[in-house]
């Protein structure tokens, strides 16, 4: 088993240190702090009483993380990051209780970015260097700028934030996604002097009955639509007008598509967890549902999500 290091130069007053971890020169860890096996807890780092940090941490230089703040698994904290605890901060006035700040598992944090106090880092969310958060951060989503806004998502097809190739084509027909049962459809486009004609029949072309249809329409463009997944219901995306990011989510695979004409679709089987985002001004987009709204169906915790597709096989 790997061994603790403790650097000569470090103040390390808590017994709760993981085997394999290594707090370098100046680190301080205060008494009541928690650190998990293998992290690295790099030159200057200061780790106060209340916080919580997984296995596998990565902590780089001038970096403090104050009372309520918890760090899971895997994540990465780049040099001079800087985390907050207490949304109106007084000299000598000290809150009954501090904001509690999350980095979920895999997550990465660039350098001299600001964390504001009671947010959520979604997992495997990446934050852009110097960003200042001041909301919480979806999983897998990459935020940049002053406020930091989601700028695309860590995907498995294509680079991070670039729709993916496939189905480009406007011939009719049916692309896989990779992403569970997922599918892209080109649907039929007649056209002529009067215009044009997109048309698809359910049970021939699309995948299932629909029991309801709803539209969404006016998103402001920063703004972030889904972000959850059903436990039976499939659903079927048409931007009718402008366009739309979509991003498939099976727990295993991500992949983006963007939706941006009429006789575009998008399959998204139950257990998928679906994102829609980057909507134009004018966008408006089209869904039909398999089953009639029931809020039990209905998953939006990511990591509930994961844990369930994770303990079934994966659906093709």
């Amino acid at each position: 088993m790997n061994q603790t290091f403790i650097h000569p130069n470090a103040v390390c007053e808590s017994t709760v240190i993981g085997a394999g971890t290594r707090v370098w020169a100046f680190a301080h860890v205060l008494p009541g702090a928690r650190v998990g096996a293998d992290c690295n807890l790099c030159d200057g780092v200061f780790v106060e009483n209340d916080v919580v940090i997984g296995d596998r941490v990565t902590v780089k230089c001038g970096v403090q993380l104050w009372d309520g703040i918890t760090i899971e698994d895997d994540v990465f904290i780049g040099p001079n990051a800087t985390f907050t605890n207490d949304p109106f901060p007084r000299s000598k006035a000290r809150p009954e209780a501090f904001a509690r700040t999350v980095v979920r598992a895999g997550a990465s944090i660039g350098a001299n970015s600001t964390i504001l106090p009671g947010v959520e880092i979604g997992t495997g969310a990446m934050v852009g260097a110097g960003a200042v958060v001041t909301r919480s951060v979806p999983p897998n989503a990459v935020v940049v700028g002053n406020p930091a806004r989601i700028k695309g998502y860590v995907t498995d097809a294509g680079p991070v934030g670039v729709p993916a190739p496939a189905g480009e084509s406007r011939r009719p027909g049916t692309v896989g996604l990779g992403v569970g049962a997922a599918s892209l459809h080109e649907l039929r486009v007649a056209k002529d002097l009067r215009g044009e004609l997109s048309v698809g029949e359910f049970e021939r072309e699309l995948p299932f009955i629909p029991k309801r249809y709803f539209l969404v329409f006016n998103v402001p463009s920063r703004e972030v639509r889904g972000e959850h997944a059903h436990r039976v219901c499939e659903q079927f995306l048409i931007c009718v007008r402008g366009s739309c990011g979509v991003l498939l989510d099976d727990g295993r695979n991500r992949r983006e598509i963007t939706l941006d004409r009429p006789s575009r679709g998008v399959h998204m089987p139950a257990m998928i967890w679906g994102t829609q985002y980057r909507y134009s001004s004018d966008a408006v987009l089209l869904v039909f549902a398999s089953h009639y709204y029931d809020p039990d169906d209905y998953i939006r915790s990511y990591g509930e999500f994961r844990r369930a597709a994770l303990s079934e096989p994966a659906r093709t």
